[in-house]
């Protein structure tokens, strides 16, 4: 298997144009996850754009298929006192799979401090049922996770809800920014629990408010995260799903809200 670490490290630039290779170990179906995606879009931009703020939001679009070799192009928008905001296009073979829009930060100082999303009180990671046991999905050969809460996938479920304790396999994975967002897009949909029998899911759109990005880089490589992910539609093919990442010591890492298409 190709390590997350390795793939980006084998990331190379011509101009302005950033390149990669998505292997098969990779690929949800013939298409790469959408976290990879994601993660590839960010890598480009920490290449491309000097001297960036914190990562505050990001919207990924996710158009069509991607695998094989890619191409990133980033596009700087603004660059403000404290601010940049970033454009990029991920394709492949010559057509558009991936357009996300980045915004970055530079705290300010400030007098107020809420937080609103407490960690919901989850079993310990190792003490429950494995999850990517099958290597289905082949990228998720490349995580480990455990139950945390929710629902089993494909239990006929009534209520679209699934918690996951999660980490990367390769340590040096969340060593890094796209690390972290490639984590935040592992599990499958909420909805996924209320089949009854497995079918393919595709991302359409996932829109990332990182809010403490800086303290899971601060982590052990080999800490574990907790993702809660909850449906809060699921009609007509699709599931719009509410998300939450938090580290082991309960810090709020990051929130996002995914629409996915459901076939089948």
């Amino acid at each position: 298997m190709t390590s997350f670490s390795a793939l980006l490290d084998s990331i190379r630039a011509v101009d302005n144009t950033y390149h990669a290779d998505i292997p098969d170990d990779w690929l949800q179906g013939r298409t790469s996850f959408g976290g990879l995606t994601a993660a590839l879009c960010l890598a480009a931009v920490e290449r491309a754009v000097p001297h960036l703020p914190p990562l505050r939001s990001a919207q990924f679009t996710f158009v069509g298929p991607a695998g094989g070799v890619v191409e990133m192009t980033p596009r700087l928008l603004r660059r403000g006192k404290s601010s940049v905001f970033v454009a990029v296009e991920l394709r492949a073979e010559g057509s558009l799979a991936t357009h996300a829009t980045l915004s970055f930060g530079a705290a300010r100082e400030s007098k107020y401090n809420y937080r609103g999303r407490p960690m919901p009180t989850a079993p310990p990671p190792g003490t429950t049922a494995a999850v990517f046991r099958s290597g289905k999905p082949k990228f998720t050969q490349h995580f480990e996770a455990f139950a945390a809460g929710g629902h089993k996938l494909v239990s006929s479920a009534e209520r679209p809800e699934i918690a996951l304790w999660l980490r990367h396999r390769d340590p040096s994975g969340m060593t890094s920014l796209p690390g972290l967002i490639a984590l935040g897009d592992t599990p499958p949909a909420a909805a996924y629990t209320m089949l009854s029998a497995p079918v393919p899911a595709s991302s359409i759109t996932w829109s990332v408010e990182m809010i403490d990005a800086a303290a899971a880089l601060r982590a052990p490589g080999d800490a574990w995260y907790l993702l809660r992910s909850a449906g809060e539609d699921v009609r007509e093919g699709y599931s719009v799903q509410d998300m939450a990442l938090w580290a082991h010591d309960g810090t709020l890492i990051m929130l996002a809200r995914q629409t996915v298409a459901i076939f089948g």
